[in-house]
C-alpha cells in the first residue's frame, strides 16, 4: 500500500507543478484540460505499477521434539523455533543455576552471561519456579519469539530441560516453537557397573557418566568389591586392595562429574557373601564348614572381627560417596544354600542361638548381620537397598523396615515373588535379570539384553521374569537399573561393552522416564538414536 500511495502522490504533484508552470494555457480551457490529460497519461505510463501487499510470514504448526527419552507433553505453536548461535547468551534467573548454565553454554557454543534480568533476542534463560508440590525433576521449556526459557522447581529439572534442548538442536537442528512439559515416571533411574570383576578405566567410566546424563539417568551404581578384586583405594585396610584399582582422587573426579549431571553414585560393598578379595588378605575370617572346607566368598559372621572389618570399610567410604544412597548387597551367602545350614556351619547356628534365642537359626543371624551393617550406614544418613535374596522367609529377626528390595532374580533358592514384598509394604527397585542384566560371556543361561526387547516388552512393573505385578503396586516401585556384570571379564573389551549397552541404555531410559507404550516404533527409535549419536 505504501508504494501505491507514493505513486499516486507523485502523479498529483506532477499535475500541480505542470499547471503552475504552463502560464500560457488558460486554466479551465479545453486546451488546458487536454494538456492535463496528456500529462496525466504520460505520468501514469512512466510510474511503476502499485506494489502488491506483502503478507506477514506464515509458519506451520510445530511438531513435538524427537528426543531420548521422549518428552511427555508438547503444546505446538507457530513460529521460527530456536537454534544456537555464537552471539547468543545463556542467562540465569538464579545464581544456583550457574553450573547448568555454563555446561549448556559450552555444549551449544553460546556465551554464558550469568545472572541477568534484561531480555535479548536469541536468549536461552534458565529459571527456578515456585511450582509447589510439583515433581522436583519436572521442567517446562518454552520456545517463543526467538528465545527459549527452561524452568523447573529444582536445578535437576532445569538440567533435564537443557538435555532436551541439546538433543533438539543436535546437528544443526531447530528447537520447535511451543511448550514442552516433562517429568519422569520413576524417581530412580540407574545404571550399575561391576568394576570389581573387570577393571574399567576412569576415562571410560566418565564417558558413561556423560552418556547417562544426556539420557536423564540419575544414578550410577559401582559394585567395587567381589571375590575377584577390591577396586578402590583403602586407607583403613590397604591390604585388601587389588593391584589394578581406582584411587580416591579418581573416584572423586567421577563423583564430581556425576554430580554436575545430577547423577548420584551408589556404592556397593557386598556382604556377607562375595567378599573373596577381602578374605584373601584375611583368611582368619573365611567361613569354613564343619569339615574345615572354605566356603567361597563368604565371611564368618559369627566372628566379631568380621563385623569390625566391614564397618571400618563402610565408615571409610561414606565420605568418598556423599550421595543419598547405599547398596548393602546381601545376596548369595553360600551358608544358606546348603540343605542344613545349622549342621554344615555349627558355629553360625551357635552364634544365632546365643544372640537371638534358642529358636534362632542361621538365616536369623544373617538378617541380623545385614541390620547391623544398615545401622552403620544409617548413621551416615543414607537410604539403603539390599538384593532380594538377602531377605529370608520365616525368620524371627526381620530386616530393617527402611531397606529397599533390589529385585534381580526369581532363580534363587526359596525365591519369593515380588508381590510378597510389595504386599508387605516394601519399596522396590527393578534389576530384572531377564531383561536388564548384561553379563559378560553370557554364562548360566544369561543372554545379552537387547534394546528392542526392553523397549517393546519391559516396564518397571515387570520385576521378575516377564509378568508385571498389579498396577496398584506401581507407586512402591521406585525405579530400576540396567546392570553390567563381569562374570567372564575378558569376554568383551571396554569398547565392546560400551557398544553392547548403547541401545539397552536408551531403551531403559525411555521406559523409566515414561512406562507407557512408546509412540515410535523400534525402527524409528533406533533411527533417532543413530541421528542423535
Amino acid at each position: 500500500m505504501a508504494g501505491g500511495l507514493v505513486a499516486a502522490l507523485g502523479v498529483g504533484l506532477g499535475l500541480w507543478a505542470s499547471s503552475d508552470e504552463d502560464a500560457g494555457t488558460p486554466a479551465g480551457s479545453a486546451a488546458s484540460r487536454q494538456a492535463a490529460r496528456s500529462q496525466s497519461a504520460a505520468a501514469t505510463a512512466a510510474a511503476p505499477p502499485p506494489a502488491a501487499p506483502t503478507p506477514s510470514r506464515s509458519y506451520a504448526l510445530s511438531t513435538a521434539p524427537r528426543t531420548i527419552p521422549a518428552v511427555r507433553a508438547h503444546t505446538p505453536a507457530r513460529g521460527p523455533g530456536w537454534r544456537p548461535a555464537a552471539a547468543r547468551r545463556v542467562v540465569v534467573s538464579d545464581a544456583g543455576l550457574a553450573d547448568e548454565g555454563r555446561l549448556v553454554a559450552g555444549e551449544l557454543g553460546l556465551t554464558y552471561a550469568g545472572q541477568k534480568n534484561d531480555v535479548r533476542a536469541g536468549d536461552l534463560r534458565l529459571a527456578l519456579n515456585d511450582d509447589e508440590g510439583a515433581n522436583p525433576e519436572s521442567y517446562t521449556m518454552t520456545v517463543r519469539g526467538g528465545r527459549v526459557t527452561i524452568s523447573g522447581p529444582s536445578d535437576a529439572g532445569v538440567f533435564y530441560g537443557t538435555r532436551t534442548l541439546k538433543q533438539e538442536v543436535h546437528g544443526g537442528g531447530t528447537a520447535p516453537e511451543g511448550v514442552v512439559r516433562d517429568q519422569p515416571a520413576k524417581p530412580q533411574r540407574g545404571f550399575t557397573l561391576d568394576i570389581a570383576r573387570k577393571y574399567f578405566s576412569p576415562a571410560w567410566i566418565e564417558d558413561r557418566v556423560r552418556e547417562l546424563g544426556d539420557l536423564k539417568y540419575n544414578q550410577l551404581g559401582l559394585h567395587f568389591s567381589d571375590d575377584q578384586a577390591f577396586r578402590i583405594q583403602s586407607d583403613t585396610h590397604p591390604e585388601i586392595v587389588s593391584r589394578q584399582h581406582l584411587t580416591k582422587a579418581q573416584v572423586k573426579r567421577i563423583v564430581d562429574l556425576a554430580a554436575s549431571r545430577h547423577i548420584t553414585v551408589v556404592p556397593e560393598i557386598d556382604s556377607p557373601g562375595h567378599l573373596g578379595a577381602v578374605l584373601a588378605a584375611h583368611p582368619e575370617l573365611q567361613l569354613r564348614n564343619v569339615n574345615g572346607v572354605a566356603t567361597r566368598g563368604a565371611i564368618d559372621i559369627s566372628k566379631e572381627d568380621s563385623a569390625n572389618l566391614l564397618d571400618d570399610l563402610l565408615d571409610e567410604y561414606a565420605p568418598v560417596f556423599p550421595g543419598a544412597y547405599w547398596h548393602l548387597g546381601g545376596d548369595e551367602y553360600q551358608a544358606l544354600t546348603v540343605s542344613s545350614p545349622a549342621a554344615s556351619y555349627p558355629q553360625l547356628a551357635a552364634a544365632a542361638r546365643a544372640r537371638y534365642g534358642a529358636g534362632a537359626g542361621v538365616a536369623d543371624l544373617t538378617t541380623g548381620w545385614l541390620n547391623d551393617r544398615a545401622d552403620t550406614v544409617r548413621a551416615h544418613d543414607r537410604a539403603m537397598r539390599v538384593w532380594n535374596d538377602g531377605f529370608f522367609r520365616g525368620t524371627s529377626v526381620k530386616p530393617a523396615s527402611d531397606l529397599v528390595v533390589a529385585y534381580w532374580t526369581g532363580k534363587e533358592i526359596g525365591a519369593r515373588p515380588p508381590a510378597e514384598y510389595l504386599g508387605a509394604g516394601r519399596k522396590m527397585l527393578n534389576y530384572n535379570d531377564e531383561y536388564l542384566y548384561y553379563v559378560l560371556g553370557e554364562p548360566n543361561d544369561f543372554a545379552y539384553p537387547t534394546g528392542r526387547r526392553i523397549y517393546e516388552q519391559w516396564t518397571p512393573r515387570v520385576l521378575r521374569g516377564t509378568t508385571p505385578v498389579a498396577a496398584r503396586y506401581d507407586s512402591q516401585i521406585l525405579g530400576g537399573s540396567l546392570s553390567v556384570w563381569c562374570d567372564l571379564a575378558n569376554a568383551q573389551t571396554q569398547a565392546q561393552v560400551a557398544a553392547g549397552i548403547r541401545m539397552p541404555l536408551r531403551a531403559t531410559s525411555q521406559k523409566l522416564w515414561d512406562a507407557r507404550t512408546p509412540q515410535l516404533s523400534w525402527t524409528q527409535f533406533t533411527a533417532l538414536a543413530n541421528r542423535l549419536g
